[in-house]
């Protein structure tokens, strides 16, 4: 059975690219912090939720499920007595909210345990398995930044605190292997529908990072490009309905534009200097070089 991963953010930048400039400021390692917080804690509502959905069936299933939570609650735990040990913020993280956004992406009016369990499991399981391999992607990569970075007592405290969750978060990524991996195996049907469910988590989780990463100039559209792509991932008769009802508020993006005030009045209120000179060119310029890729890519193929 096929393997899949996230892909790095716009195809360019590696978790370790992004977390090698976040250990490099405080206030941003902190709201990072906070985020991976607030990413534990809601998972435990979700799974709870979900367990809910599935009402006892499958048994294993559902033990497997509740000892899942019970490690994000575990992890959020650590997470917040780290955040109140070094005097951050453990309210709600500012800016657009991966969560939120790949819940808003998921095709949930599709999905029914009562009527058809398999393809509901399968459909849960990818779609945990690939926010959880990203999870790993990034803890892995903050690790090692704070290993290259200045050995101080905070970072020191850091890197313990995250070096405790990563293992437990492989391990939910083993366990979602193993579960996709046993349904693949009952039939040809079924290991077809497990590759596409794959595919298509996938996508959708790439559209909810990028979302929650891009603020420059042009980001509705390339969320819209993402939209497209996870739509395609889908059967021919579901696309018209999820694309419909989800293209105006891609579009829109009410809360990318709260996220662009918010991290613009932080830039300012922090150097309004340096605002000026890398804020404001970043916002303007910061797509060009994923577009001269492409350009470069087309280049190639014509060639």
């Amino acid at each position: 059975m096929s393997v899949t991963y996230p892909r790095k953010f716009q195809d360019a930048l590696s978790a370790r690219d992004i977390l090698k400039q976040v250990v490099r400021d405080r206030e941003i390692h902190l709201i990072t912090l906070n985020r991976y917080r607030y990413s534990e804690q809601r998972s435990c509502k979700d799974l709870t939720d979900l367990i809910e959905q599935l009402d006892g069936q499958p048994p294993q299933l559902v033990r497997e499920l509740s000892h899942h939570i019970s490690d994000e609650a575990r992890h959020a735990m650590w997470l917040t007595d780290l955040l109140v040990e070094l005097g951050a913020d453990v309210g709600k993280p500012p800016g657009s909210s991966y969560i939120d956004e790949f819940e808003r992406l998921l095709d949930h009016e599709h999905q029914d345990p009562s009527t058809n369990l398999d393809d509901f499991v399968i459909s849960v399981l990818a779609a945990i398995n690939i926010t959880e391999k990203r999870g790993c992607e990034y803890f892995s990569a903050h690790i090692h930044a704070l290993k290259q970075a200045p050995q101080t007592e905070e970072n020191i405290k850091i890197q313990e605190t995250i070096a405790r969750i990563l293992p437990e978060e492989a391990g939910h990524v083993r366990w979602g292997n193993r579960w996709l991996a046993q349904l693949a195996a009952k039939s040809l049907e079924h290991q077809q529908k497990v590759a596409q469910a794959k595919s298509k988590y996938a996508a959708i989780e790439q559209a909810a990072f990028e979302a929650g990463m891009d603020i420059t100039l042009g980001a509705e559209l390339r969320r819209v490009a993402n939209l497209v792509e996870v739509t395609n991932n889908m059967p021919l008769w579901q696309r018209p309905q999820y694309l419909m009802e989800r293209l105006p508020q891609t579009l829109l993006a009410p809360d990318l534009q709260f996220t662009r005030i918010q991290a613009a009045q932080r830039a300012w209120r922090r150097d309004p200097q340096l605002f000026m000179e890398k804020f404001v060119p970043m916002f303007l310029n910061g797509v060009k070089g994923k577009d001269n890729t492409q350009k470069t890519t087309v280049s190639k193929d014509e060639r």
